[in-house]
């Protein structure tokens, strides 16, 4: 049984990262689309990406990660993409903020590497309800 590739949007600024998590997915069968910024995440969705999990940084140049959220929140963009943050940000304010903004997971970069990174986002997959509340 062929299984269909899920779509990752991952979102961060350090362009070695960006690569690095892209090719870490890759690897396991998801489809990669990659921005460097929240509003370039925001195009990408609004040009027809529709991915199943976005991976967003927080601290970004130009448009930061929770403006990002806040905006597709907003603008009802990919309601049914499981939003995940991966930043080196751990404080309890921007955990919470994460949580207001519908993420459902949150990845400290600096306490994963990036292949504990596709496994948790992988986990979080597994263990989404797929019942409409």
């Amino acid at each position: 049984m062929g299984e269909e590739k899920k779509k990752i949007l991952i979102v961060d600024d350090d362009t070695f990262l960006l690569d690095m998590y892209a090719f870490k997915f890759s690897q396991r069968n998801f489809e990669v689309y990659t921005a460097p910024d929240g509003l370039q995440s925001l195009n990408k969705i609004k040009e027809g990406v529709i991915p199943d999990v976005i991976l967003m940084d927080i601290m970004m140049p130009g448009m930061d990660g929770f403006e990002a959220l806040k905006r597709m929140q907003d603008e009802n963009l990919c309601p049914n993409a499981v939003k995940i943050i991966l930043s080196n940000r751990s404080q309890h304010g921007d955990i919470e903020q994460g949580k207001s903004l519908g993420v459902t997971g949150y990845i400290v970069k600096a306490n994963s590497t990036p292949a504990e990174v596709v496994d948790q986002v992988a986990k979080v997959l597994e263990d989404r309800v797929v019942i409409p509340k």
